[in-house]
């Protein structure tokens, strides 16, 4: 019997029964399995239309976009802001309760996707992480707990095998629970000198690292001879920034892992580069290997794995199998056995391009799933130039004949190449919804190209030191022109904007998405401010200096940035559709059904069809037949019917919903609730609020 109101007179127990199953959504992404799906069905394709803004809470801060997902407790939702406070609410109302900010002395910087719930008994907690410290709250009172590491907060940058003080560690996506181990990834920066991507296990009570498993072997370690002797000194990154996956009775935990530093020049990493890359998965209370899979081998285009592997159950060769769905930024969707790692779909290892770039190793192969298809377009080809206008088509094609275009994997080149899949997916870190009722798995996706290249650096001591630190560390971000890219500013005449001292110490602690850079010496972070400061009518006068480090090494690549490829409009260039959704059968390997994803109203009104918009922020799927989801350039939220596709609801956000909703039910009451945040990589205005949205009573 379903769990209804107005059933309560029939069967009290009923009610109690179904409460219990799921009140809440206790874990980031809806349980331990990562699924992002809801048993609760009083919302369903009935009545969704009827859905009202039941509550909205504004943080009253501003930062970071809101990418949070919120976790609801015993009818407490837990959430962050854009300045990384942790706020508990009532879930009911959206009344806050407390309020813990890790900033009072300090910068707020990079993004949050939520918090990690602990009890035992009535020892309640939140574990969380701003900057490079993990912290512990009482969930009750938002007090630090002092038994908790060092008066409740612990150094991440410790224990990472480095000098602490040279590390940037930070951890976007909230660790998962085992036992009493709290088990983390992090986020590194993606240059040169980048920690190690470690994953760790921290003791709950106490913030003891428990156990930690390296993502670049050390000697003796499986993994070593994938690598340069030695490489795990010198070669950062290879970590899981997405989130993790549990399996509690199995006690095994899974995670996807990016790739090493830098992204896109592997001349001082050459071999296959295990394990980034990679899914991973080890046991839990121990951090040993069970198995491994590298879905990229010697990545050279920053294809991360985006999203923590979804663990599903599906039917397979006449029998149900325990499974694991990983989506990538290839637009592939890898499933394994859950307890050997063996593909279900076979795998087949294809010639991919190679590259031309002078001291580079690409590998000569990549892994391609025979099943499901790919849920975006892999090759970009002559059907895939733009035809809304001529002059939008004549600018593309010309644009092609300069660049190096020949499919999936093309390297980086000096003379620039075209990536498609794009640096955002394909998938991203929204990861996809799986409904265990259907065996089917909802992926929300970009389908948009990039113009990617690579500019020799010359690193010796007669170099110019500010202009090579800055190409090196910078551009990839800001461009070598200094005249940055969406969404990164402009830094020509920085002067006008903010002073040396500014600049410096943005540099040296971060800010927003901008990661801080520990590792460069005064002398550097000097040489860097004094060429972006010395500037005389429009002309740069570089400052000279000497370059440490790399003895006999004399040059290196920087990377030109993430540039989309777009029209003379400012569109993707590339015939529509620029976002999708796709439901992906898991049990037969196929696609079931795909949709353009969000809108450009002023492409509708000139009687283009809906094209999809790039979007961020993911989906959740319930037994009341819906989908969820935001995460579009329109700003709006929309409801989907989970069989066919078709849009059943919308309505206009405060700003962009670049997260993943949750839904959950409070005094019988269900309610579905997504921040409203904006901002971010799809440059819409800002915002700092969580909207809930529920049926009328």
């Amino acid at each position: 019997m379903k769990c209804r109101l107005f059933r309560i007179p029939v069967l009290i127990i009923s009610l109690f029964s179904c409460r219990q199953q799921d009140t809440g959504w206790q874990v980031s992404r809806g349980n331990a399995e990562s699924n992002c799906y809801s048993p609760l069905d009083q919302i369903n394709i009935n009545n969704v239309r009827d859905l009202k803004v039941a509550w909205t809470y504004n943080t009253g801060d501003t930062g970071a976009a809101i990418q949070c997902n919120p976790i609801i407790v015993d009818g407490i939702m837990y959430v962050t802001s854009p300045a990384l406070k942790v706020i508990a609410l009532e879930a009911s109302n959206g009344k806050m309760l407390w309020q813990f900010d890790p900033f009072k002395e300090g910068h707020a910087y990079d993004v949050n996707r939520g918090v990690t719930y602990w009890q035992h008994g009535k020892d309640k907690r939140i574990l969380f992480t701003a900057g490079h410290n993990l912290y512990a709250l009482n969930a009750q009172t938002g007090q630090l707990i002092p038994t908790f590491g060092k008066e409740g907060t612990v150094d991440l940058r410790e224990g990472l095998d480095c000098d602490p003080g040279e590390l940037f560690v930070t951890v976007t996506s909230p660790g998962i629970i085992f036992n009493d181990l709290l088990i983390l990834g992090s986020r590194t920066t993606e240059a040169e000198g980048a920690a190690p991507g470690h994953v760790r296990a921290f003791n709950v009570l106490t913030g003891k690292e428990a156990w930690v498993f390296h993502t670049i072997p050390q000697p003796g370690e499986f993994g070593y001879d994938t690598w340069e002797k030695d490489a795990w000194k010198n070669v950062g990154g290879a970590n899981t920034w997405s989130g993790l996956s549990l399996d509690e009775k199995r006690g095994m935990v899974f995670f996807g892992t990016g790739s090493c530093a830098p992204d896109f020049f592997g001349g001082g990493r050459k071999g296959q580069n295990l394990f980034a890359n990679s899914v991973i998965a080890l046991k839990a209370a121990s951090g040993e290997r069970v198995w491994h899979y590298q879905v990229v081998h010697h990545d050279l285009l920053d294809y991360d794995l985006p999203a923590p592997p979804v663990l599903v159950a599906v039917s397979h060769g006449g029998k149900k199998i325990d499974a694991v769905a990983q989506i990538t930024k290839t637009g592939n969707v890898f499933v394994f056995d859950r307890d050997t790692g063996k593909p279900l779909f076979d795998v087949e290892e294809r010639k991919v391009p190679v590259s031309d770039i002078e001291g580079e190793e690409s590998w000569p192969t990549q892994p391609f799933p025979l099943k499901p298809a790919p849920f975006v377009r892999q090759k970009y080809t002559e059907d895939d130039i733009p035809d809304m206008s001529a002059e939008a088509r004549a600018y593309v094609i010309e644009r092609l004949k300069h660049i190096r275009n020949e499919g999936i994997f093309t390297p980086s080149s000096e003379q620039g190449s075209l990536v498609f899949p794009g640096f955002r997916g394909g998938a991203e870190w929204n990861g996809g919804s799986f409904d265990p009722q259907t065996g089917i798995l909802y992926v929300n996706a970009n389908e948009i190209p990039n113009i990617t290249a690579l500019k020799k650096v010359e690193a010796d001591q007669g170099n110019k030191l500010g202009v090579s630190l800055y190409q090196l560390n910078c551009a990839t971000c800001h461009g070598f022109d200094r005249k940055g890219q969406d969404p990164f500013p402009s830094l020509l005449y920085i002067g006008k904007k903010m002073t040396a001292s500014d600049v410096l110490d943005r540099i040296k602690n971060g800010k927003g998405q901008m990661p801080a850079f520990p590792n460069l010496s005064k002398e550097q972070t000097d040489a860097i401010v004094g060429y972006l400061f010395q500037e005389q009518n429009g002309k740069i006068i570089a400052a000279e200096g000497k370059q440490p480090g790399n003895p006999g090494k004399t040059f290196r690549y920087a990377h030109s940035g993430h540039g989309q490829f777009l029209d003379r409009e400012g569109y993707p260039a590339v015939k529509p559709p620029w976002g999708t959704l796709s439901a992906i059968n898991l049990n037969l390997g196929e696609i079931s059904w795909q949709i353009p994803l969000g809108e450009y109203e002023e492409l509708t009104k000139r009687g283009i069809p809906p094209t999809g918009t790039q979007n961020f922020g993911g989906t959740i799927v319930t037994a009341g037949g819906v989908i969820f989801v935001g995460a579009t350039k329109d700003e709006k939220f929309r409801a989907i019917d989970k069989h066919t596709g078709n849009i059943l609801w919308e309505t206009k956000l405060p700003a962009g919903g670049y997260a993943t909703p949750s839904t959950y039910e409070v005094n019988g009451k269900q309610y579905v609730v997504i921040a409203a945040g904006g901002g971010g990589k799809n440059d819409t205005k800002k915002g700092d609020s969580y909207v809930a949205f529920a049926l009328p009573d």
